[in-house]
């Protein structure tokens, strides 16, 4: 079977199957997305009942750190593409098994090793690429974490575990009171447990963009690179919390942005959509992060865009044609769990889907935590500055509540 020739029928003999490692409401969209295009999913993470698995035809429960669960289970499912979603997977055992030709990994396993670790990418963007970053150094102690600032850093600068994502142990220092405060929250907030931290020189930057770039086949069967519309964002604590499209910038920025994203996805290689995160200032760019999957600030897709990041990311795996076109402007606007309980409910949702052209996304995750992502909501209108109201009016109407059984 060559996948992009013949997509097969699921749960048959001839099924295309793509197993997603991480189930949460990006990778549930990914695999809505490709069940739309007759493909078997499996679903895996580290916990019951993920969004992911409430969607896909078979879901299991697995420490995707763990070498030998990760390939025994990947060995008895067979899938053809293997496509990580999250940080905290046995990069390693991937490697392996995509020499030992079991299935394929999305986009390479050496992409994933690189991109699932801060210390490796960095060092790809600006050590081999060349390309602008923030200063920084690495650190395993806090010792270390305080020669490093003292030395070539300095203050304000930011901490992050070298695996993490979404903001989790991060921090901004402003001076040596700061130290062994962030020292802990990045320790606490690791994918894995391990020692060590990038630590970066503050860079005074206008705004912030994601530019998702897509690596697929095109016409002639040859890899060709495409762009989305550029993503702006709200962070608070490292977390986003709104997300819009497009962002304005300079044609110089975007050009320079367009390149700094097409030679560091060109260098991770491989077939998908990725999330390039950067810095502009003026007409300025300086990369900061690359996921090579779906963005969570890409949510806004889903109603700007005439195929969402999902779909896109879906269409490239599966060497398709895709069409990274806006359609018109929109916004996103994150919905709090606000509480700490299994099962909750939603009241406002009628009130919210009011609000006009908006849509909500509730992920069915099956535990809230107070600062815990637990829905979105999505508005499109003629500007961008409407279309955030209307996503942020939309998103506070939405209140998770206790619910009875």
């Amino acid at each position: 079977m060559t996948i992009g020739n013949v997509i097969g029928t699921p749960l048959s003999g001839t099924a295309t199957r793509v197993m997603l490692l991480g189930a949460g409401e990006l990778g549930k969209e990914v695999i809505i997305a490709l069940q739309r295009l007759g493909v078997e999913t499996i679903a895996v993470d580290r916990y019951a009942d993920a969004p992911g698995h409430q969607v896909a035809h078979r879901g299991f429960v697995i420490d995707m750190t763990d070498p030998k669960a990760l390939r025994e289970l990947i060995e008895r499912e067979r899938p053809h593409l293997v496509v990580p979603e999250i940080e905290a997977i046995a990069t390693d055992a991937l490697a392996q098994i995509e020499r030992d030709r079991i299935a394929e990994v999305i986009p390479t396993a050496r992409a994933t090793q690189l991109t699932m670790n801060r210390e490796g990418i960095r060092r790809l963007a600006a050590e081999e690429l060349d390309l602008p970053t923030s200063p920084y150094a690495f650190a395993d102690s806090l010792e270390a974490l305080r020669t490093a600032i003292a030395g070539s850093i300095g203050f304000p600068c930011v901490v992050k575990p070298v695996m993490s994502s979404s903001g989790k142990g991060q921090s901004v220092l402003k001076s040596d009171a700061d130290v062994e405060t962030a020292w802990n929250h990045a320790m606490a907030g690791g994918r894995v447990k391990g020692g060590r931290v990038i630590v970066e020189g503050f860079i005074r930057f206008d705004y912030e963009i994601t530019l998702l770039t897509v690596r697929a086949r095109g016409a002639d069967g040859a890899i060709e690179t495409s762009f989305c519309e550029p993503i702006g964002h709200l962070q608070q604590a490292g977390d986003y919390v709104e997300s819009w499209q497009p962002q304005p910038m300079s044609a110089l920025a975007l050009e320079r942005a367009r390149d700094v994203a097409a030679k560091v996805t060109a260098a991770l290689g491989g077939r998908g959509l990725f999330g390039v995160e950067l810095f502009v200032r003026g007409d300025e760019v300086w990369f900061s992060e690359v996921s090579p999957r779906p963005h969570d600030t890409g949510l806004v897709t889903l109603i700007t865009q005439r195929q969402s990041e999902f779909e896109l990311h879906a269409r490239a795996i599966l060497g398709l044609p895709v069409d990274t076109g806006m359609r018109e402007p929109g916004a996103s606007a994150v919905i709090y769990g606000g509480l700490e309980q299994r099962g909750i409910g939603f009241e406002g949702v009628a009130e919210a889907l009011a609000v006009p052209r908006t849509d909500l996304r509730l992920f069915g995750k099956p535990e809230s935590f107070a600062k815990r992502r637990m829905g979105v909501a999505v508005s499109a209108a003629a500007t961008v500055e409407e279309a955030r109201e209307r996503a942020r009016t939309a998103a506070s109407r939405v209140r998770p509540v206790r619910a009875k059984a």
